[in-house]
C-alpha cells in the first residue's frame, strides 16, 4: 500500500504512517479515502462520534488536516463532547460565598456530599464570604467552564449587584443555571417593646408615625431589607431601616427591647420564636410555612396581592459550561432532593425543597431580576 505522509495522512486513531487499517476498516489512512471522512474531505459526523469518543482530537488531528477538509468547528464540537462524556474525572470545587456554619454552607456540605456519591466524584466545598456574597460570586464566574467549580449561589446573587454600586457581574446572565435547591420565608418579627400583635397593627402603628418606627435587617440591599422595602411600596407607609452586620446584632437589640421590628430569615427565626423571646407576624411566601402553619402570611394579614419574598439557594456554573454538564448535575441534584431523608431534613430547618430544570431556573431567575430591580430602584437603595 502507498505509503501516505504529510498533511494527507489520516489523523485518526488506529491509521499507521503506511496507511494501514488496524480498526475493521474505518481508517483507511488518507483524509481523502477515510471513511470518517466520507471519502470527500468532509466529517462523516454519523461515524466520526463514536469512533472518536473520548479521543484528544487537539493531539491527533493536525492542524492543516483540518483546514483542508473544513472540519475545524465540527472537531471543536467533538472535543467538547469528548470532554463532557469524561466528566467528572477529578474532584469538583463547590464555592460557598458565606462564611462556614450558615444555612448555606449546611445546605452545600448535605448537598455536596450526596452529589459526591452520585457522581462517584469527590465534591470539596470551599467557604468565600464577602462582599455580601459577591467575592464568592465573583471566583465562579471567572472560573474555567470545565464543570469543575460551581457556586451554592442565593437570590443574593441576583440582587447584590442590583444594589452594589460597583456592579461586579449580572446575576441573572453571567452564570449558568443548574437547579434551584431551596426556598424559604424571611418573618417579619416584633420584640418586647411592640406592643401590637399582628401585621395590621405594625401597618398602624407606622402611617400614624411615618419613619418612626424601626425595623432591623441583616444588612443593607438584603433579603430581608428588600422584604420592608416592598412592604413599605405596596402598603403606602415609611418606616425606618436599621441595617446591621448579620442576624445576631439584630437579634440582641430586637429580644433586648432596644428596637421594635425585624425581618429576618426563617432559619435565624425560629430558635428565637420557638423560645417566646419574639413574636412572629407573618411571612412573606405566597402560602403558609410549614414550620409556621399558624403564622400568616403578608398578604392573607394585609389583602395586599401579590407579595411575595423568598429567599433561595441554588447551584450555578460559570457561563459556557457545556450544556450536558449542567443537565447531568441539575438532574441528580433533582433527584437527591426527592429523597424522603433530604426533604425531611431540610423541612426541619425551614427549607422548602424545590429542584428545576436549567431552562426553568434560568426563567425564574429573569423574573426575580426585573422585580427586585424594580424594588430596589423605586426605594433607591444602594450600598458601596
Amino acid at each position: 500500500m502507498r505509503q501516505i505522509v504529510g498533511p494527507d495522512m489520516c489523523p485518526c486513531p488506529g491509521a499507521s504512517v503506511y496507511g494501514v487499517d488496524t480498526t475493521g476498516g474505518a481508517h483507511l489512512g488518507s483524509i481523502r479515502l477515510c471513511r470518517l471522512w466520507g471519502g470527500t474531505g468532509r466529517l462523516n459526523l454519523r461515524v466520526m462520534l463514536p469512533t472518536w469518543r473520548g479521543v484528544s482530537v487537539n493531539t491527533c488531528i493536525g492542524r492543516r488536516a483540518l483546514i483542508k477538509a473544513g472540519g475545524v468547528g465540527m472537531v471543536l464540537a467533538v472535543t467538547v463532547a469528548a470532554r463532557a462524556q469524561a466528566w467528572p474525572s477529578k474532584p469538583i470545587r463547590l464555592v460557598v460565598p458565606q462564611a462556614a456554619g450558615g444555612g448555606s454552607d449546611t445546605i452545600a456540605r448535605f448537598v455536596g456530599e450526596r452529589l459526591a456519591a452520585s457522581l462517584q466524584q469527590s465534591v470539596v466545598v470551599e467557604n468565600k464570604p464577602g462582599a455580601a456574597g459577591m467575592l464568592g460570586a465573583e471566583i465562579v464566574k471567572t472560573s474555567s467552564a470545565d464543570g469543575y467549580t460551581m457556586l451554592l449561589s442565593s437570590i443574593d446573587t441576583i440582587t447584590a449587584p442590583l444594589v452594589s454600586k460597583r456592579r461586579p457581574f449580572d446575576g441573572a446572565h453571567d452564570f449558568a443555571h443548574i437547579t434551584q435547591l431551596t426556598a424559604s420565608h424571611n418573618v417579619w418579627l416584633v420584640g418586647p417593646s411592640f406592643t401590637g400583635n399582628s401585621m395590621a397593627d405594625l401597618v398602624a402603628a407606622a402611617r400614624s408615625q411615618p419613619g418612626k418606627i424601626d425595623f432591623a435587617s441583616s444588612g443593607v440591599g438584603s433579603m430581608q431589607h428588600l422584604s420592608g422595602a416592598m412592604l413599605e411600596r405596596m402598603a403606602n407607609l415609611s418606616l425606618n431601616h436599621v441595617p446591621y452586620r448579620g442576624g445576631p446584632p439584630a437579634f440582641t437589640d430586637l429580644v433586648g427591647g432596644r428596637i421594635p421590628v425585624m425581618v429576618s430569615g426563617m432559619q435565624g427565626a425560629l430558635p428565637q420564636i420557638r423560645s417566646g423571646k419574639v413574636r412572629a407576624l407573618a411571612v412573606t411566601g405566597g402560602r403558609r410555612a410549614a414550620v409556621l402553619p399558624d403564622v400568616p402570611t403578608v398578604s392573607e394579614a394585609l389583602g395586599i396581592v401579590d407579595y411575595e419574598a423568598l429567599n433561595w439557594q441554588a447551584l450555578l456554573y460559570p457561563v459556557g459550561t457545556p450544556q450536558v454538564i449542567v443537565d447531568r448535575v441539575s438532574s441528580e441534584v433533582v433527584k437527591i432532593l426527592a429523597q424522603g431523608d433530604v426533604r425531611q431534613r431540610l423541612a426541619e430547618m425551614g427549607y422548602e425543597p424545590l429542584g428545576n430544570t436549567s431552562a426553568q431556573f434560568t426563567q425564574a431567575a429573569l423574573a426575580d431580576q426585573k422585580r427586585w430591580a424594580a424594588v430596589i430602584q423605586a426605594a433607591n437603595i444602594s450600598s458601596e
